[in-house]
């Protein structure tokens, strides 16, 4: 892939997604971030994430756009999750919220923001083998995502990087406090 090529990167303002955004630009992308808003609160505040988030686009010097998608959480994920409480098993409405969500909702919002990828801060990887895409664990195994991630389609992890598949968490947070990002 070219590097000169445009990569929306899931931006949650926590230390994983600023992580991956800067490691991105540094690697010479296009990078712009998406804050996904998948909780309406009654009040109009800022939550402490929106605050975050903001702070390391500053820092690693890109631009970010929000967007709502707490509509599409709630009959996706949040409505799905009570159901499955409601007839007494235990859903994991994370794993709803990346097959849904982020690997649906947020992939086609952001090409059409003109991504030719999309990134996120998760702990997993992806190895081509003969035209097929697998998920495959990261190299942090007490990280490691892949769980989480294991209903999103193939057709979504080909168009996905996740540029922490070979870091830990302790050496992100090192490149965090490197680049004075909030870890």
């Amino acid at each position: 892939m070219s590097k000169s090529k445009t990569i929306i990167v899931a931006m949650s303002g926590g230390v994983d997604s600023s992580v991956s955004a800067l490691l991105l630009k540094e690697q010479g992308y296009n990078v712009k971030g998406l804050f996904m808003q998948n909780w309406q609160n009654e009040a109009d505040e800022e939550c402490t994430s929106e605050i975050d988030f903001k702070d390391a686009s500053e820092k690693i010097g890109i631009d970010i756009e929000v967007v709502n998608f707490a509509k599409e959480y709630k009959e996706k994920v949040f409505s799905l999750f009570i159901s499955g409480l409601e007839k007494g098993i235990t859903p994991n409405p994370d794993i709803l919220c990346n097959s849904e969500i982020k690997f649906e909702a947020f992939l086609n919002h952001a090409i059409k923001m003109g991504a030719s990828k999309i990134a996120t801060g998760h702990y997993a990887n992806l190895r081509e083998v003969n035209n097929h895409t697998h998920l495959i664990r990261a190299k942090d195994r007490d990280k490691d995502q892949t769980y989480f991630l294991h209903e999103v389609k193939e057709e979504e992890f080909k168009k996905c990087i996740f540029p922490l598949a070979n870091l830990t968490k302790p050496e992100v947070r090192e490149i965090a406090i490197k680049n004075n990002l909030s870890i």
